[in-house]
């Protein structure tokens, strides 16, 4: 054991405190969110994800702080847009309806008959 007046610490070997980063794995998983869900509402036509998608990109937009601008590639407004996007395109066939034939595989019936040739 060392005396009680001598220091035997070396100051060289000293390492300074070095504060940890931020996680960025809940801001990845935030963009993945709110970049998918838009599209999965396009490819499904349903409301209630684009509306999903749209409350949760707005969410995220207005949650980012500067270093989430700094280290994102898409900025908050695009995925507000593209959740726009898909609102409009579910809303869609309300304004624009689809033409009466071609809703196939719709009707419960058997096929018309062939004519004779």
């Amino acid at each position: 054991m060392a005396s009680k007046g001598k220091e035997i610490r070396r100051p060289d070997l000293i390492i300074p405190y070095q504060e940890p980063g931020g996680k960025s794995e809940s801001v990845e998983f935030s963009s993945t969110l709110s970049s998918t869900l838009p599209m999965a509402a396009i490819f499904m036509r349903n409301r209630y994800i684009g509306w999903a998608a749209f409350v949760y990109s707005v969410q995220s937009w207005l949650g980012e702080s500067e270093d989430t601008k700094k280290n994102t590639s898409t900025p908050g407004y695009f995925s507000v847009g593209m959740s726009l996007m898909a609102l409009l395109v579910t809303y869609l066939p309300l304004f624009l309806p689809p033409p009466p034939g071609s809703q196939a595989g719709t009707a419960t019936g058997a096929a018309p008959p062939v004519p004779p040739s």
